[in-house]
């Protein structure tokens, strides 16, 4: 099978990184999925839920999903860079604690910044499949 070496790193960390079949984001000119041999891209990556395909051991492994908030995507030569302000893994989202967040974001408690806190808030809930 042939693979990507991918790497999801935000401003603060590494999220994750390994082997993988497939990437799908969604980039400023829209969703691409990105297999191996893709044509090198560099591209702006909008606020949105990633999905990889993992592969372990050379056979299909887990599908992860993430919530990025925005960022860049880099592919070449079968390496994948996905570099955001904010990653995170789907198991890493609490999503009673992003409700709240959006709940009080739409409120108007975090004053200038409620709409960028309840979007956000809309997109772990996406993340962990409890959005609109």
């Amino acid at each position: 099978m042939a693979e990507l070496d991918v790497a999801l790193v935000a401003a603060d960390r590494e999220v994750w990184s390994g082997r993988a079949s497939l990437v799908i984001a969604k980039t400023a000119d829209g969703d691409v999925g990105v297999m191996p041999g893709h044509q090198p891209i560099l591209s702006l990556l909008k606020p949105s839920v990633i999905t990889i395909k993992t592969v372990v051991d050379g056979a299909a492994g887990e599908t992860l999903k993430a919530a990025l908030h925005g960022g860049f995507i880099s592919v070449a030569d079968n390496r994948v860079s996905l570099l955001g302000e904010q990653a995170e893994l789907t198991t890493e989202i609490d999503a009673s604690r992003a409700q709240e967040a959006l709940t009080r974001a739409r409120a108007g408690e975090f004053g200038a910044d409620s709409e960028a806190a309840a979007a956000r808030a809309e997109l772990r809930l996406r993340a962990v499949g409890r959005g609109e």
